[in-house]
């Protein structure tokens, strides 16, 4: 399972095809709520219901991954939580995989996580990715992590994630059933 974390502000296009493109190749995907209740408006003023709230979950055994949309405010919003502070250590320290889009990366490297990594985001976001061997590429993959650029990147983000938690034939199905391009 993947616990989606939304934010109020959150980038939709990030959160709503990553999901898409997870749950069409056979993942579980849980959206959690970072505030206290279950719907969450977008950046662009979307409105989501989500699965749960944050202090209704935690990393059981059946928890694969945790990802993160950017967008602004959510980003902020993320970055201040103490829930998702606590999620993250957890995460990390039970080495799960952790993904993170556009500006949610900074969350990544203001903790030192990406210290080491290659790693990309939202150009303008650099500074806050400590220690991580910055790439412009759509999509990074180093170690447990996953970062991606932008709202432009998400499938290509998703994709990868897909790839990790199933395998490299599932997720060129999916993509291929979509008629995404390379």
């Amino acid at each position: 399972m993947v616990y989606m974390l939304l934010a109020e502000g959150f980038e939709e296009i990030e959160a709503i095809s990553t999901i898409d493109i997870l749950r069409r190749g056979g993942v579980e995907v849980t959206t959690v709520s970072i505030g206290t209740h279950l719907q969450v408006s977008g950046a662009h003023h979307i409105k989501v219901m989500a699965d749960a709230l944050i202090g209704e979950v935690d990393l059981d055994q059946t928890v694969e991954a945790v990802v993160l949309p950017g967008g602004m405010p959510g980003t902020t919003h993320l970055d201040e939580s103490r829930d998702v502070d606590r999620l993250l250590h957890d995460a990390v320290k039970k080495e799960l995989l952790v993904a993170a889009v556009c500006a949610a990366p900074l969350v990544l490297g203001k903790r030192g996580f990406l210290k080491g990594k290659r790693a990309t985001c939202f150009p303008g976001f650099e500074d806050y990715l400590k220690g991580a061997i910055l790439s412009e590429n759509r999509v990074e993959h180093d170690g447990n992590f996953i970062t991606s650029r932008s709202a432009g990147t998400a499938a290509y983000f998703a994709f990868e994630i897909l790839k990790v938690l199933k395998n490299e034939a599932i997720s060129a199905k999916v993509k291929q059933s979509m008629i995404y391009p390379d």
